[in-house]
C-alpha cells in the first residue's frame, strides 16, 4: 500500500531549519539593542533639568566647578567663570591639551574646536553651537588673558548661558542652570533686550531723567559709562567722587591702562526695577566703547557689572526677555578701603605693581615703584592667589597697616602702607574741610 502521508525532503528541513533560526536570530539581536537603549532613554530622562550648584564670588566674579569629560572616558574638575556678558568661549592651553584639540594661532591669540560639553552639577552643557574657544598666548597679554588672576580654564559665555534659565544668588553664593521653564524667578522683574546671535542683554535705564541702555556683565567686576557721557557728568557735578587709578574692584584685569582709568561714583541710576545710589563707575574709552556697542546691536551707554548688585539674586529668563532681581541681604561693601595700588597677575603667578593711586593729592603708598613684584601682604604670600583673594589681604578699616613685601630687581624688602577709604571724602587735614 502506498504512503499517503506528506513528504519533506532534507532541503525543506533545511529550509525551515534555516528560516527558524532566522527569526530567532533577528529576536536576540532586537532584545539585545533594544536594552541598551532603554538604559540609554533612562540615563537621559534621568539626567536633571536644572541644578544649583555653589559659587564663589572673587573679585565680584562668579566661579564654579565644572567637570570636564576627557577622551579616555574620565572626568577632570576644573574652575569656570560664570561670564553672562561676553558671548566669547574661552580655554586655558592646559584643557586644550587635555582634550587633544588641534591649537592653531596668530599675533593675539590661539583657537582650537570648542569641548563638545561640561557638565555642572551632573547636568550637560553642550558647547557645541560655539564656532571656536580661544585660547591664550604665551607669554601672555593680562588685559585679555582668561584664567590670569582668577585661576579658572573655562568660561560660561553668554552664547551658552543663553539657551538656558540662569539664577547668580551672590547673597548665599549658589549658581542655578536649567532648561527654559525650570527655575523659579523671584523679584523686581524687567523685559530686556536681548541680542538672539550671541545673548548679550541691554537694561532699560535712566540716568537723570534721560533713558539710556544699558548692559548688564555679571562677569564685569566693575561697572562702565561710556567716556564721552563720564566727562559731560563729571563736568556737570564737580561734587561727584572720583578718582584716577584702578584700586580694589576697579582694578579689572591688571591692563597698563587701569593706571590711567577715570573712576567716579554715579550719585543715582534707575536700572530696570531698581534704583541704585553711589554706583562705582569706569569710563570706558572711546575705541572700547564702539567695539562693545557693535557687539551689543543696539545703541548702549555701558554696561551694570556685578560691583552694585552683590547684595541681590539675578534671574536671566532669556526665553521671555526678562531679567529678575532679589534682593537677598543689605550689607554695604567698601570696595575702595584699600591699599591705593594697581597690580596686573602674571602668568608665573605673581602681582607687578603697574601704579600708585593718589590720595588726598598725593600718592597713596610710599616707596614703591613701577615693575615691583608683590611677594606677600602681612607675611601672607600672593603667588599664586586670585585678585580677588589679594584685594581681600588689601582690604580692611581705613587706617590699619599692611606689611608689604616686594621684590625689586632681585632683591625682596619691605615697606608698610595704610588702608585709604578710596572713592569718599576725606579730612582735609590743613583746613579741616572735605576733600576728595
Amino acid at each position: 500500500m502506498p504512503d499517503s502521508s506528506p513528504r519533506i525532503d532534507k532541503g525543506g528541513y533545511s529550509g525551515l531549519y534555516n528560516f527558524l533560526m532566522g527569526v530567532l536570530l533577528t529576536v536576540c539581536i532586537g532584545l539585545l539593542m533594544a536594552g541598551p537603549l532603554h538604559a540609554q532613554q533612562s540615563a537621559s530622562s534621568s539626567e536633571p533639568k536644572s541644578v544649583t550648584v555653589p559659587a564663589a564670588i572673587d573679585h565680584n566674579r562668579v566661579v564654579i566647578k565644572v567637570d570636564l569629560p576627557l577622551p579616555d572616558g574620565t572626568t577632570q574638575t576644573i574652575r569656570a567663570w560664570v561670564d553672562n556678558g561676553n558671548p566669547d568661549l574661552y580655554l586655558s592651553r592646559r584643557v586644550a591639551t587635555l582634550l587633544g584639540l588641534a591649537v592653531t594661532c596668530g599675533e593675539q591669540e590661539c583657537s582650537s574646536p570648542p569641548p563638545h560639553e561640561i557638565l555642572v552639577g551632573g547636568m550637560t552643557i553642550p558647547l557645541s553651537g560655539v564656532k571656536e574657544a580661544k585660547i591664550p598666548l604665551r607669554p601672555v597679554n593680562a588685559a585679555a588673558v582668561l584664567a590670569l588672576g582668577m585661576n579658572v580654564e573655562i568660561n560660561l559665555p553668554s552664547s551658552i548661558l543663553r539657551r538656558y534659565d540662569v539664577l547668580i544668588d551672590f547673597a548665599d553664593r549658589k549658581f542655578s542652570i536649567g532648561a527654559p521653564g525650570t527655575l523659579h524667578f523671584r523679584g523686581s522683574s524687567t523685559k530686556v533686550s536681548v541680542n538672539a546671535g550671541n545673548g548679550l542683554i541691554q537694561v532699560p535705564s535712566q540716568i537723570e531723567g534721560k533713558k539710556h541702555n544699558l548692559a548688564l556683565d555679571l562677569g564685569a567686576c566693575i561697572s562702565f559709562l561710556s567716556e564721552d557721557m563720564f566727562d559731560r557728568l563729571a563736568a556737570a557735578h564737580s561734587d561727584w567722587l572720583r578718582m584716577t587709578g584702578a584700586v580694589g574692584s576697579a582694578n579689572m584685569w591688571g591692563a597698563e591702562e587701569e593706571t590711567k582709568w577715570k573712576v567716579t561714583r554715579l550719585d543715582r541710576l534707575q536700572y530696570g526695577p531698581l534704583f541704585l545710589t553711589n554706583v562705582a563707575m569706569v569710563a570706558m574709552p572711546k575705541p572700547m566703547m564702539d567695539f562693545f556697542e557693535e557687539r551689543a546691536g543696539v545703541s548702549t551707554v555701558g554696561l551694570v557689572g556685578s560691583n552694585p548688585l552683590v547684595n541681590y539674586r539675578v534671574g536671566l529668563d532669556y526665553t521671555h526677555s526678562t531679567v529678575y532681581f532679589e534682593i537677598g541681604r543689605t550689607f554695604t561693601f567698601p570696595d575702595f578701603d584699600v591699599v591705593g595700588i594697581t597690580l596686573r597677575p602674571e602668568d608665573d603667578g605673581r602681582f607687578t605693581i603697574l601704579g600708585v593711586a593718589d590720595f588726598a593729592g598725593k600718592p597713596s603708598v610710599d616707596g614703591l615703584q613701577a615693575g615691583d613684584h608683590l611677594v606677600a601682604v602681612n607675611d601672607i604670600p600672593v603667588r599664586g592667589v586670585t585678585m580677588g583673594q589679594v584685594w581681600s589681604m588689601l582690604g580692611g578699616t581705613p587706617g590699619q597697616e599692611r606689611k608689604l613685601t616686594l621684590e625689586r630687581a632681585g632683591k625682596e624688602f619691605t615697606i608698610v602702607a595704610k588702608v585709604q577709604h578710596f572713592m569718599d571724602d576725606v579730612p582735609d587735614e590743613k583746613e579741616g574741610k572735605k576733600g576728595k
